[in-house]
């Protein structure tokens, strides 16, 4: 199971689990290598996958009404990245999940990943957990949308995670902290 060290420590980090049943848990992923650009999940689509990134980089986005690009999320190394939305309730996606850098994951179906639910009882906590974060991420970042100016949300982001900023198009950081990519160069040059 050495393809699976990093998936293994961040299950651990985040729930006591016996080895025989995380053993259990890890038979359930598969591995898929993905190149930039690459489209996991199409707007329209379902949700039947959850992805977990060994490398590389994964964004979530949506296109607005007015057709710009919405980043809502983004996965590096040792994150989960599904389109949660759809995962749970099974209805079309609303949200593109696009490959960023190429890269290396593991993924668990929805079916699975559900029957790890009725079989190992402490994946259910992993999931609670694994949700509560999801909740409290897209809080965060909602409320900082409303209360803090651009230059604010640059710096925030940066803080919080610098990966961001530093491995990503401008085009992609703008979309992701809701502002131009013009405001972004102005900030960017004043910091």
């Amino acid at each position: 199971m050495t393809n699976y060290i990093e998936l293994t420590k961040y299950i651990k980090k985040n729930i006591n689990i016996e080895d025989k049943d995380l053993k259990i848990v890890l038979s359930y992923f598969k591995t898929i290598n993905k190149s930039k650009n690459d489209i996991l999940l199409s707007n329209g689509k379902n949700s039947q996958v959850s992805y977990f990134v060994k490398k590389g980089c994964l964004r979530l986005f949506y296109i607005d009404a007015e057709g710009k690009d919405i980043t809502r999320y983004i996965a590096f190394e040792n994150q989960f990245a599904t389109e949660l939305v759809s995962f749970i309730t099974k209805e079309p996606a609303q949200e593109t999940i696009q490959v960023i850098e190429n890269s290396e994951l593991l993924y668990i179906t929805h079916d699975d990943f559900r029957h790890l639910i009725t079989i190992i009882p402490k994946w259910k906590d992993f999931y609670n957990i694994y949700l509560e974060k999801a909740y409290v991420n897209n809080s965060k970042r909602l409320i900082s949308f409303t209360t803090l100016d651009a230059s604010e949300r640059y710096k925030q982001l940066f803080k919080i995670n610098p990966s961001i900023v530093k491995r990503l198009p401008n085009k992609i950081v703008a979309s992701y902290i809701n502002i131009s990519q013009e405001t972004l160069s102005r900030v960017k040059s004043k910091i």
